[in-house]
């Protein structure tokens, strides 16, 4: 993608070349520069370069009719096709070119939601270092461009929290970390020589590739090919879907998650039919009781004849 870093003219990347003397180079720079500008993230800019440089091969981005054409007869899923109109019209706004924007419509099937054992059994087969960014994913519900932006800054080890700095034009969050999550934390921070402004995980695509071997060896190893369905996303539905069920309170998910519009935490009420108020309970009648039963899921119910008694949903 440009060198958008240098100012300069030249198109350089390890992985990708764009001849500046093609037709469209110039404009499609010129989109790439003022997104830069507008401060949007640098993963937007380069799925952005990379849309409108493959679409460029194929029709005339100066015609904005043959371009409407080109995506109706596009094959692929709604979401990629919405992905190129929305790539298209940076394009076009940058270059004040006019044309309508056509509606796609998205695939009305609910998120795959894993269940409690699914993302135990990975997480525990994950080695060290991804138990540690699963353990995170669970706990947070971080979105993966998040994880992979996360500075040593954003944690706070003291009060087991990570400040969430904005993704997708989302809202900046603070969110609470398992004290079992925070240890590996700790041990993996001891490990390397971090700054506070430095990122302390790997890019998406790399995460994206780690996990799905992990996902593909723990699927055969226990015959249980249905772990298959989870991807890194499906870790944000079960949190979103978990804090909802415990909580009850949708605009709490909404903030939790760093949502603009409620109507995208709206389905998080649905996607699990739980049995309701089936629990498990337990009595604690010491400290090291209930620190051990709130560390497994237990939530505090009440005291009575000096004992304290904690639920967790079956």
């Amino acid at each position: 993608m440009p060198d958008l870093h240098s100012g300069g003219r030249g198109f350089k990347s390890r992985s990708v070349h764009f001849d500046i003397n093609s037709l469209h180079s110039e404009k499609i720079f010129n989109a790439l520069w003022s997104m830069k500008k507008d401060g949007l993230a640098e993963s937007t800019i380069k799925v952005t370069d990379r849309r409108l440089r493959m679409m460029a091969k194929c029709v005339d981005l100066d015609e904005p009719e043959k371009v409407r054409e080109y995506l109706a007869k596009k094959e692929g899923k709604n979401s990629y096709i919405e992905g190129l109109v929305d790539s298209y019209d940076r394009y076009a706004r940058y270059n004040e070119i006019t044309w309508s924007k056509p509606l796609i419509k998205r695939s009305s099937q609910p998120p795959y939601v894993p269940t409690t054992e699914e993302v135990t059994i990975l997480t525990t087969d994950a080695g060290k270092k991804y138990s540690l960014i699963l353990s995170i994913f669970r706990d947070t519900g971080m979105r993966p461009i998040e994880m992979e932006r996360a500075k040593l800054k954003w944690f706070d080890l003291s009060r087991e929290s990570v400040n969430v700095e904005t993704a997708k034009y989302g809202a900046a969050r603070t969110l609470t970390l398992k004290a079992q999550t925070v240890a590996m934390l700790r041990e993996y921070l001891a490990k390397h020589n971090f700054g506070l402004n430095d990122n302390l995980f790997p890019k998406v695509r790399t995460m994206r590739t780690a996990f799905q071997r992990i996902r593909q060896r723990t699927a055969t190893k226990l015959q249980k090919p249905e772990l298959l369905r989870v991807t890194l996303y499906s870790l944000r539905h079960y949190y979103a879907t978990m804090l909802y069920h415990r909580t009850k309170d949708i605009l709490l998910v909404k903030a939790k998650l760093g949502h603009r519009r409620l109507e995208n935490t709206l389905i998080y009420t649905h996607l699990i039919a739980f049995k309701d108020e089936e629990y498990t309970v337990r009595a604690a009648k010491c400290v090291a009781e209930a620190t051990n039963l709130i560390e497994s899921g237990f939530e505090y119910v009440t005291e009575m004849d000096g004992v304290k008694l904690f639920r967790k949903r079956k």
